[in-house]
């Protein structure tokens, strides 16, 4: 039995340990992100993950595109900025996939 593309990519993406402290962090942002200017209902500005974890903007950038392709987040463009959001749906639908077949 083949295991389902998405819950692959998911996989993939949870594998590396910026990317899970990036989704945790999503999780309170008003608690890991209160120096935003913008409006954190807007999601998190990538510029405020290259500060808080000191990751350079390439990396930090890598790191948010594999979370995009898996689903994990959703962004909102805003002329120059990118703002990510967590995508709770998705999320809530991997963990009781999982739970189904673990």
């Amino acid at each position: 039995m083949n295991p389902c593309p998405v819950k692959v990519e998911i996989l993939k993406a949870l594998a590396h340990p910026a990317r899970l402290e990036f989704l945790e962090w999503m999780r309170e942002p008003h608690r890991h992100f209160a120096s935003q200017v913008h409006p954190l209902e807007m999601g998190v500005c990538a510029q405020q993950f290259e500060r808080r974890c000191g990751l350079s903007q390439s990396t930090v950038s890598a790191h948010l595109a594999a979370l995009e392709r898996a689903g994990l987040v959703v962004i909102e463009r805003v002329g120059q900025w990118s703002f990510y959001r967590r995508n709770e749906t998705a999320i809530q639908g991997f963990l009781a996939e999982l739970a189904r077949t673990l």
